[in-house]
């Protein structure tokens, strides 16, 4: 099972959401992040896909190339990057990165956000994503989470 990641800086979702797809601690995931040049409060980590992309691939994670409009929780893939609190600001998109899980039919999300009562969130109807990216997990990893 998938453990949540605490996100250490207030910007930090994109490095939180991917040190819990591959088992990593915060602090972990962000030494690697900033070795390859990516950084929490670069905003180009929660307007853009391509850092999250990297991370992942740079473990051997694969990932959808495109990103898929969200349409319901029952049609999401059983392990998926989602973009929630979608926004814009000077006609540029952002959000909020978050892990979406499905185990032996059971679904939730892994929400990095410090302030939440519980990083496992079920209610769903509160989330609203705006699209998601589908992650496949190489077999180590999977046995490990």
């Amino acid at each position: 099972m998938l453990k949540p990641v605490i996100q250490e800086e207030v910007s930090g979702c994109g490095i939180a959401a991917v040190a819990c797809l591959l088992g990593k601690s915060y602090s972990e995931m962000k030494a690697i992040a900033n070795q390859m040049g990516i950084y929490a409060e670069d905003e180009a980590l929660w307007s853009e896909t391509q850092y999250v992309r990297t991370l992942l691939a740079s473990e051997g994670v694969q990932c959808s190339a495109t990103e898929f409009e969200f349409t319901s929780w029952a049609t999401l893939p059983d392990l998926a990057l989602l973009a929630i609190k979608h926004h814009q600001q000077n006609d540029k998109n952002f959000w909020h990165w978050v892990v979406f899980t499905r185990v032996s039919e059971e679904s939730y999300v892994l929400d990095s956000a410090s302030y939440l009562p519980s990083n496992i969130r079920t209610d769903f109807e509160a989330m609203q994503p705006k699209w998601f990216i589908e992650v496949s997990l190489p077999e180590e990893l999977l046995r490990n989470s």
